[in-house]
């Protein structure tokens, strides 16, 4: 047991807002949107709030128009027999329908090229060989005709904007492609900045109100690494270059995106478990990427993390690597309560709108907690998708909480804080006068403890009378953790009737301690509890009457 941690809430010092701007979620397989887990976890986050943005991957390519890992068609574009473009929108239109009917948007990624859009005439192949190599190393490509490209986009934009209209159109985002540092663009950086200029040029000719940005670079860890000057060079670009499509003086930029990790983990047949993901090495990436963002005069736009999470490699599982374990468990779920406060904040720090999105879906056909990057397996959601469900019953006025730990992770003297121990900190919110909400972490990047924090909380000057209704509701090993009672039913890849009914039922928001009633004691409420390294409490005080 280590030393007992002190959490004070005052209520009546107000220390800002919270936005609720974590609403953002991506995933590679465009076509699980219309598959039946894909359609019924979008259902979930759209009840959750306000909408939920979705970002996928390969949107514009080409193929069989089915999910498969790290691939997905809509076969958007194509030519005829004599080279004319063919558009089909019917799959992005059902994929667009799905959100928009369960309170979710479009966050559009523009990518990737589409077959008939390809020069593929280096590979020396019949037609079948040729697709699979179009799969392989044709969709990350320039397009061989930018006009081309410019009539899809602007053919696209004037179809969703007949479809869904100017206003519905006005609330969506508009990315240009992913990653374009890496093996996501083959091309060079003037050929992306070209190709930004040519999509730029096609939205806004048909709506110019619509926001459109980028560059979705990885996440850099010095200032002059290949993902940092990619960044750079590109805003020096749309700040002060030479447009290629108009030839004027620079490109319009509506907001700006970048990635951010807090670790990697390849293939590996080693059964050691590697260092787990870092708090600190994500967080150290938003400072340099924000800061060139800043320094390159851009910083007073909205900047979405529009990949933010613990490691690289969403389909890999635990057979892959046996360190991606810890997304079935609380670790994943107290890691990003972790990282997005520490980022809200860094953004604070910065003065900028820093928005982090959640690059994890479900993949269909898995087998049950396969340890790929995902809010649900087999319809049975993990431990991190309650973390959402906290902060959607979070309030949006900030109000002091202090914690006796709240550690830094920027400070550490490593990527993991060895030897700090655990962090415990959190938000504190207000309703109105109708609760007072408190979210309260403990996290070490560890996997070797077992520490339980003792907890004193304390809330005071709550603007509302007593007695207090005392909700408490925990992530942990024990609660609101399906793969608990998945280990305990024998860890099956494809549970039966009962079996599945047991580890589903454990799936939702669980209490640390039954609900109860509390009388203010000297115009405090008191609380004492146990917080695991690894934990997230929620803790909601209402009128009793």
């Amino acid at each position: 047991m280590s030393k007992a941690v002190q959490v004070t809430v005052d209520a009546s010092k107000w220390t800002g807002t919270l936005p609720h701007t974590w609403n953002y979620v991506g995933y590679d397989e465009c076509n699980y949107t219309h598959s039946p887990g894909g359609m019924e976890l979008i259902k979930k986050f759209g009840k959750l709030e306000k909408p939920y943005y979705m970002r996928t991957h390969h949107l514009l390519c080409t193929g069989a128009l089915h999910g498969a890992y790290k691939w997905g068609s809509t076969n958007v574009y194509t030519e005829d027999e004599k080279g004319s473009p063919v558009y089909y929108f019917d799959v992005i239109d059902r994929m667009c329908d799905i959100w928009l009917n369960n309170n979710c948007k479009p966050f559009f990624e523009l990518g990737f090229m589409p077959f008939d859009m390809v020069n593929m005439s280096d590979v020396k192949a019949g037609q079948w060989w040729l697709y699979n190599e179009y799969k392989r190393i044709g969709w990350n490509r320039p397009p061989k005709d930018y006009d081309k490209w410019y009539a899809l986009i602007h053919a696209l934009i004037e179809h969703l904007a007949q479809r869904y209209g100017q206003t519905e159109l006005d609330t969506w985002y508009f990315e240009m492609w992913n990653e374009p540092d890496i093996f996501y663009w083959s091309g060079t950086h003037e050929e992306f900045c070209k190709l930004y200029d040519y999509t730029e040029a096609a939205i806004h000719d048909v709506l110019p109100s619509l926001r459109f940005g980028g560059p979705a670079t990885t996440g850099a860890f010095a200032y002059d690494s290949t993902a940092a000057n990619f960044l750079r060079d590109f805003l020096k670009h749309t700040k002060s270059g030479k447009n290629y499509k108009t030839g004027k003086t620079g490109t319009r930029l509506d907001f700006t995106t970048f990635h951010t990790k807090g670790g990697g983990y390849s293939f590996t047949t080693s059964k050691k478990l590697e260092n787990t993901p870092s708090v600190k090495k994500l967080l150290d990436q938003v400072r340099i990427c924000g800061t060139i963002i800043k320094e390159c005069g851009y910083g007073d736009l909205e900047c979405i993390l529009s990949e933010a999470d613990p490691d690289g490699w969403a389909a890999g599982g635990r057979f892959d690597n046996p360190a991606f374990n810890f997304r079935n468990t609380e670790y994943y779920a107290s890691y990003v309560a972790s990282t997005y406060k520490n980022l809200y904040d860094l953004a604070a720090e910065l003065k900028m709108d820093i928005r982090p999105l959640a690059w994890a879906f479900m993949f269909e056909g898995e087998r049950c907690f396969e340890g790929t990057r995902t809010f649900s397996t087999q319809g049975i959601d993990k431990a991190v998708m309650n973390v959402f469900r906290y902060f959607a019953k979070l309030g949006t006025q900030l109000v002091s909480l202090n914690s006796s730990r709240g550690l830094d992770p920027e400070k550490y003297q490593d990527y993991w804080g060895k030897d700090a121990g655990a962090e415990v900190n959190g938000w504190a919110t207000l309703t109105g006068t109708k609760s007072l909400e408190a979210l309260v972490y403990c996290h070490e990047d560890t996997w070797d403890t077992e520490d339980v924090y003792p907890v004193e909380f304390s809330a005071e000057q709550i603007p509302f009378k007593g007695p207090y209704k005392i909700t408490h509701y925990r992530i942990d090993k024990d609660h609101s953790n399906a793969y608990a009672e998945w280990v305990r039913q024998g860890k099956p890849d494809f549970p039966e009737c009962g079996q599945y009914d047991a580890i589903k039922a454990r799936d939702g928001l669980e209490l640390a301690e039954p609900v109860h009633t509390a009388v203010p004691i000297d115009g405090k409420v008191k609380l004492s509890f146990e917080l695991p390294v690894k934990s997230v409490s929620l803790i909601v005080i209402e009128p009793a009457v």
